[in-house]
């Protein structure tokens, strides 16, 4: 795997799902800006889903509300095909509710921009993108990345294949999946595995993210083991609680690659 990104911005190929003529003029001309030319506007999520089909693109932007369906619906749909799920998804929407942004963000989208965004929002998601469809390795001091042992838990499914995608994307293949705390923590303290780090996001069922950090670090005394957090809260009484309880780093959801590379030098490759 090459440190060199072999593509660049201005190849990449994007269908624009954008039911107004005049917000699709507004964003082709901005992905213009950018260098891109290979864009197929789609008007609804079926005609979405009918061009993807034939014509895989590297990058899918939608707005949140189509004629047919939702965002987070389109979104669904892809991720749980077999032909589409690899492809990166990015929202542009003036949707603000935390309500309707979350389930999209619990899918594994590479960005989602405000309306209207500004150029260095765009330029940064395109460049996520990039990552995604040509990632480079990471590079550790101290760690063998092949050999590196991931416990990723999460109650969302399409969630955890996009984190286990951003990992396999870093070098990073010895994983093991939980639906959630408790069976994360079984998994954790039965298994033969040493892991290296833990991947968890907070909100799930059974036992929430804070209440899996809490046991490790204090029922199994465990003060070791980094642990990355990654989460759509947004709550800052609760972000303080997770961090005092002893997370090693927080990531939002969506997040950048390498923004989780950072984390993972900082509490890996930290002497």
């Amino acid at each position: 795997m090459s440190n060199i990104h072999q593509v660049n911005i201005s190849d990449l190929s994007i269908l624009l799902v954008e039911p107004s003529k005049t917000q699709l003029k507004v964003i082709t001309n901005h992905l213009a800006s950018e260098g891109i030319t290979h864009i197929e506007p789609a008007q609804s999520a079926k005609n979405a889903l009918e061009i993807a089909t034939k014509y895989k693109p590297d990058l899918i932007i939608s707005s949140m509300y189509l004629p047919d369906m939702t965002a987070t619906e389109l979104v669904e749909k892809i991720k749980t095909s077999d032909d589409l799920k690899e492809i990166p998804f990015m929202l542009i929407s003036s949707e603000t509710r935390f309500a309707a942004l979350d389930p999209i963000r619990q899918a594994g989208v590479v960005a989602i921009l405000p309306k209207p965004f500004n150029r260095n929002d765009l330029k940064r998601a395109l460049r996520t993108t990039i990552e995604y469809i040509d990632p480079k390795e990471i590079s550790l001091d101290h760690y063998d990345v092949e050999e590196i042992k991931v416990l990723v838990v999460d109650d969302s499914l399409m969630a955890r294949n996009h984190i286990i995608r951003v990992l396999n994307n870093m070098g990073i293949t010895q994983i093991i999946q939980a639906k959630d705390g408790k069976e994360g923590l079984t998994i954790f303290s039965e298994s033969e595995e040493t892991f290296d780090l833990i991947v968890t996001d907070y909100n799930m069922p059974e036992m929430d993210g804070k209440e899996l950090i809490e046991y490790i670090r204090t029922g199994m005394g465990n003060a070791f083991i980094p642990i990355l957090m990654v989460t759509s809260e947004e709550n800052e009484t609760r972000l303080s609680n997770i961090q005092q309880a002893g997370v090693s780093g927080i990531c939002d959801k969506p997040f950048e690659p390498d923004t989780v590379k950072e984390m993972l030098f900082r509490v890996l490759d930290d002497t």
